[in-house]
């Protein structure tokens, strides 16, 4: 009779833990199925347009306006390098040139043969963003020329009409990651992979925005920042999620969930950026 007891017990336990696993095996499958038609990818949007990028576009869009910020430049350079920058690599490092330039490399395709530096040097996304802004700068009255004009100057190109093209795009990026207009760019992302490291959040973020003080609390990552800076800062977070692992961003009242895919009302802390790291635990 006690044999027959335990053994009737122990069937129960390995159908209550055959269940347990049953639900999780489930509620993995069901999450996965729904992600599979999840289509990656970064907006923004200003006034009744909205433009798309791939999440790895926008990451290497929030560097370049970035760089655009801590030189001190206006909204209008960080438009004409997006646009350039999509025209000539649609915004991804390539190793590769084509045709018209053999030796053209990185985001915006610069020629070693040219003067613009060593391969090495233009495959650096920091360096050659650098370079590209120098030569802008040289360029007089840059920001009320039409956008052709202006990439043209600087890149010598063999199609220079063709950067007119993206001009709406550069725009409304350019504008939201410079901090111009808040909310204006977001991301929808998968769940993440893995756990984010604050770290790597912070090394990428001294690339586009050097010396702000931040601080990590656990799995966030509080930078202290206002303003217009500190939209260009909280959009950065979101245009690099996908790439740093990033889970939420919260400013100035606002929050943006990874999983929400859109900001809505939070509460915040004054004067602070927190960026919000996956946690695989």
């Amino acid at each position: 009779m006690v044999r027959r007891q335990r053994r009737r017990s122990l069937l129960v336990l390995l159908l209550l833990v055959a269940l347990v696993a049953g639900g999780v095996w489930l509620a993995v499958s069901s999450i996965q199925r729904s992600e599979i038609l999840v289509r990656e990818r970064c907006m923004a949007v200003v006034g009744p347009e909205t433009f798309e990028l791939a999440p790895d576009q926008a990451a290497n869009a929030a560097l370049i306006s970035g760089i655009a910020v801590q030189r001190g430049l206006p909204a209008r350079a960080a438009s004409i390098a997006l646009a350039t920058s999509i025209q000539e690599s649609k915004l991804r490092n390539i190793g590769h040139g084509d045709n018209a330039g053999p030796d053209s490399r990185g985001l915006f395709q610069q020629r070693p043969s040219q003067g613009w530096g060593t391969e090495d040097q233009v495959m650096d996304p920091v360096y050659a963003t650098n370079r590209f802004f120098e030569e802008l700068e040289q360029v007089p009255d840059y920001e009320s020329m039409p956008i052709t004009e202006a990439a043209q100057k600087v890149q010598r190109s063999a199609y220079p009409e063709a950067y007119a093209d993206h001009e709406g795009e550069g725009k409304a990026f350019a504008s939201a990651l410079t901090g111009h207009s808040p909310a204006a760019l977001n991301c929808v992302l998968k769940t993440a992979e893995g756990t984010g490291n604050a770290a790597s959040v912070q090394e990428q973020l001294e690339l586009a925005y050097p010396e702000l003080q931040t601080s990590v609390q656990g799995n966030q990552l509080q930078v202290s920042v206002d303003d217009t800076t500190g939209w260009a800062v909280a959009q950065w977070a979101v245009a690099s999620a996908k790439e740093l692992k990033i889970d939420a961003v919260a400013f100035a009242g606002l929050s943006w969930q990874r999983g929400a895919g859109g900001w809505s009302t939070a509460g915040t802390e004054p004067g602070t950026v927190t960026i919000t790291l996956a946690d695989a635990a």
